[in-house]
């Protein structure tokens, strides 16, 4: 691990991971006008199925989510070299469970399957994951603006120490009030080492910091690329 600018370092305050397993879909259904989505089909029969996967037992909670930005990133040029596209996916469903077992037994279920091929996608993601390190779970009650960021790097450990103080910077100067790592299970796709779920109140509570903090740039950004690590945001909003 290389830890460029180390005197911005601060590593992020952490609480123990979760024992929820999670099943996330992702899709790319419509266009990109730049960092905007546009184009996104009707997502109301998706939202019955979640709401109807949120009744049982074994689910504590399902979310449909609809991209909204597309923020600053790194290393598409390193996605390319692997042969996996850039993160593009603007409807997400991610379902948290009770344990990582009834995540297992919820993948094979009809109704999930049919959520996972409604939607007229060009591409998919789909994992089953546990939690590998969080700040506070993410309560998705309030209509807050939230973060997926799909990681990739070659080195899974490299990239999760990276991930601690990049998590610090955002907490120190974002005011980050939560964030769920996601870790796919052994046997999954790891196009995604990691994907990171969080949130905040509303989008100016972050996004000038991505745009006017230099040390955004010279710290967050400089460490994915010293470290070879393709960081892909989207900011959703859950429907």
């Amino acid at each position: 691990m290389e830890l460029v600018n180390d005197h911005l370092a601060v590593k992020a305050r952490l609480v123990e991971p979760n024992d929820r397993g999670y099943l996330l879909f992702a899709a790319e259904t419509g266009t990109w006008r730049g960092p905007f989505p546009t184009s996104v089909p009707p997502l109301d029969e998706l939202k019955a199925i979640a709401t109807q996967l949120a009744a049982r037992p074994e689910v504590e909670d399902a979310t449909v989510f609809r991209a909204r930005l597309r923020p600053p990133g790194e290393g598409e040029e390193i996605l390319t070299a692997r042969g996996i596209a850039p993160a593009r996916y603007d409807v997400v469903l991610l379902v948290r469970t009770t344990d990582v077992g009834s995540a297992l037994a919820l993948r094979d279920d009809p109704l999930y399957t049919k959520a996972t091929t409604l939607l007229p996608a060009r591409r998919t993601h789909q994992i089953a994951g546990r939690n590998a390190a969080r700040l506070g779970d993410v309560d998705h009650g309030p209509d807050h603006a939230f973060l997926f960021n799909y990681f990739y790097a070659d080195d899974r450990e490299t990239l999760l120490k990276i991930w601690e103080y990049t998590a610090g910077w955002f907490q120190a100067k974002t005011a980050l009030p939560n964030s769920t790592l996601l870790q796919p299970l052994d046997g999954e796709s790891t196009d995604y080492g990691i994907i990171n779920h969080a949130s905040w109140p509303a989008l100016p509570t972050f996004l000038p910091s991505l745009i006017l903090r230099p040390t955004f740039r010279s710290f967050v950004l400089a460490n994915f690329q010293a470290n070879g690590i393709a960081a892909q945001p989207i900011i959703y909003r859950r429907i």
